[in-house]
C-alpha cells in the first residue's frame, strides 16, 4: 500500500484551485486536527490583506481540512504544497511518521497525535507565521487588526474582504467575527 500522506489546508488551499496542484491530491475533507489559527499575516500579494496562518500565539482551536496526497513519496507531496503557496521548503511543515520524524512543539505534536489515530504515514501543511507586527508595527489585537483593514487603500479592503468571506465557515476567529460585524464588511446581498 502507497504511503498516505495528508495535506492539511485552511486558506485559499480551499477555494482558490490551481490545477498542477489539485490534481494531486483528492477531496477536502472537514475533520482534520486542531490547529490555532488567526487571519494575523499581513500578505504582500494580497495586497496587504490578512491572511489565515497557524499562530499559537493570537490563534483560536480551529478543526482544519485535509485532503490526502496521490504522491507516494512524502518529499514530492511537500514540494507540491512549497510551489502552490509560492514559498521555501522551510515554510512547509511536516510530520513523517513511517520515518518518525516529528519535530518539537506544537503544532507538530497534535498533528501527529492525529495522523497516528487515522493511521497515516505522514502530514504536510503550510508553516508560515504571523508578521502583523513586523509589517504594521503594532503589536497583534484584534481592534489592530481591524484598524490595519480600515487603512487599506480600497484595492486591499477588497481583497481582504474576499479573503475572509471565502475562508470556509469552520474559520471562526476573533478578527472574522470582528470584520463582519463592521458596516463597511458586511456582505451585499443585492438588495
Amino acid at each position: 500500500m502507497p504511503p498516505q500522506i495528508a495535506i492539511l489546508g485552511w486558506g485559499s488551499l480551499l477555494w482558490e484551485g490551481e490545477p498542477g496542484f489539485d490534481r494531486w491530491h483528492d477531496d477536502w475533507r472537514l475533520d482534520g486536527p486542531i490547529i490555532k489559527i488567526e487571519f494575523s499575516r499581513v500578505s504582500c500579494s494580497r495586497l496587504n490583506a490578512l491572511t489565515l496562518v497557524v499562530d499559537l500565539d493570537n490563534g483560536v482551536d480551529t478543526r482544519v481540512a485535509w485532503c490526502l496526497s496521490r504522491r507516494r513519496d512524502p518529499e514530492d507531496a511537500v514540494a507540491d504544497l512549497r510551489s502552490r503557496e509560492g514559498t521555501t521548503m522551510r515554510n512547509i511543515g511536516r510530520v513523517l511518521l513511517s520515518a518518525d520524524r516529528v519535530p518539537d512543539g506544537q503544532p507538530a505534536k497534535d498533528i501527529a497525535t492525529w495522523a497516528r489515530a487515522l493511521k497515516l504515514d505522514g502530514v504536510v501543511w503550510t508553516q508560515l507565521s504571523s508578521n502583523f507586527e513586523l509589517e504594521v508595527k503594532r503589536p497583534f489585537s484584534v481592534d489592530e487588526a481591524v484598524a490595519h483593514i480600515r487603512r487599506l487603500p480600497p484595492a486591499g479592503k477588497v481583497k481582504a474582504a474576499e479573503y475572509v468571506w471565502r475562508a470556509r465557515e469552520f474559520v471562526r476567529t476573533p478578527v472574522r467575527t470582528a470584520l463582519q460585524k463592521e458596516p463597511w464588511f458586511v456582505e451585499d446581498d443585492g438588495t
